[in-house]
């Protein structure tokens, strides 16, 4: 099987980049408005499986989509390594030969390989009583870090292009989506994330509730009627 390993480029850089990302003006671009742990959290009546199965496949093709939007931006002339933050990602292939490619090459690699997991009925079942086999919790967790090097390459390489196309929102939902997901059922190694927990702790807390509207001073107040004091809007 192909593994990627993650490495310090071994050189220190002149000055801390400025991280655009993390500035107040992005983090607050949302999608949703809503805790997202509700979204991940297994319900009762699905098999733990058939969730992972379900909800690793709709993230690599969510993450998938989210990086052809700058694809053509990602070039070998562009990025000439896979990096985010100051980690350069190697490809390792079936041979366990370590390969320096370029970030669009290695892009291509992981969602070439994502693709033949996701798709294989051997792994990912779609009939009814198909039993996953074994190594399914290992290789769910293999697609998952390779999708979150994508991620966090998007963020360090390509968030001004994703903010010049108003795709910040997407992205930033889609990301702290994916990070509480792995969070909830262990799918990646925080000290693979840990380059990212500056904008995970972020994005990952729910976004505060606007503020209440102060009644008019001109109109005096009146007592709530019983329905509309038993009325909750959902948002």
């Amino acid at each position: 099987m192909q593994k990627s390993k993650t490495k310090p480029n071994g050189k220190k850089p002149p000055a801390e980049e400025k991280k655009q990302y993390l500035e107040p003006e992005f983090t607050k671009i949302r999608v949703v408005d809503f805790d997202l742990k509700e979204l991940v959290v297994l319900p009762r009546e699905i098999d733990l499986n058939e969730w992972l199965a379900s909800n690793t496949t709709t993230f690599f093709n969510l993450i998938n989509l989210q990086y052809s939007t700058i694809s053509e931006f990602c070039t070998g002339d562009t990025c000439q390594a896979m990096t985010a933050c100051n980690t350069i990602y190697y490809w390792y292939d079936e041979r366990g030969k370590k390969t320096k490619c370029t970030a669009p090459q290695y892009v291509d690699f992981v969602m070439s390989l994502c693709q033949k997991l996701v798709t294989d009925e051997e792994i990912f079942p779609t009939k009814y009583g198909k039993e996953f086999p074994n190594s399914f919790e290992s290789l769910v967790k293999k697609i998952c870090r390779y999708l979150f090097h994508v991620l966090a390459h998007l963020y360090w390489a390509h968030f001004k292009e994703t903010v010049a196309l108003d795709l910040q929102g997407h992205l930033n939902t889609l990301y702290a989506h994916f990070i509480v997901f792995v969070r909830e059922f262990n799918l990646v190694d925080p000290k693979e994330t840990c380059i990212m927990d500056d904008l995970s702790e972020i994005l990952c807390t729910p976004a505060p509730p606007p503020p209440a509207q102060a009644p008019s001073s001109s109109a005096p107040a009146s007592a709530p009627s019983p329905s509309s004091q038993n009325h909750v809007t959902e948002r």
